[in-house]
């Protein structure tokens, strides 16, 4: 891995609030909005695109931690445009914060964590009983 990036770059996602984001649970659907869930995946790939950047060939990205706060609903239709800020690279972790904005309105905002392993060593622990 190649640690190219100091802290506070900067990274972008825009994204549009679709029916597949709505809250739904395995009981139904709960509101028709923005899910925590559906931010949590947004949050964790504006972050993956720095580790897209730092990984080399033989290497993969593995989600190890995620904390969000739902600041503010958002509807279908909805444009959401997340911002990912590099905190650092720690061995092979990548720590980012992040906030996602309708505009001026902050929906959400965490952080996520992306441990780099040799894709062989990933096979390995995802393939440990």
């Amino acid at each position: 891995m190649k640690n190219i990036f100091n802290p506070g770059d900067k990274k972008k996602y825009t994204c549009r609030v679709e029916s597949d984001d709505l809250v739904k649970f395995r009981t139904g659907a709960l509101h028709s909005v923005y899910s925590t869930y559906a931010i949590t995946r947004d949050a964790e790939w504006v972050c993956r695109l720095f580790v897209l950047d730092i990984k080399e060939e033989d290497e993969e990205g593995i989600g190890s931690m995620v904390k969000v706060v739902h600041h503010a609903p958002a509807k279908i239709g909805t444009e959401i445009t997340f911002t990912g800020t590099f905190i650092s690279l720690t061995k092979n972790e990548v720590l980012c914060s992040f906030e996602a904005h309708n505009g001026n309105r902050l929906i959400a905002s965490g952080e996520t964590a992306q441990k780099i392993l040799r894709k062989e060593k990933l096979e390995q622990v995802l393939n440990k009983d």
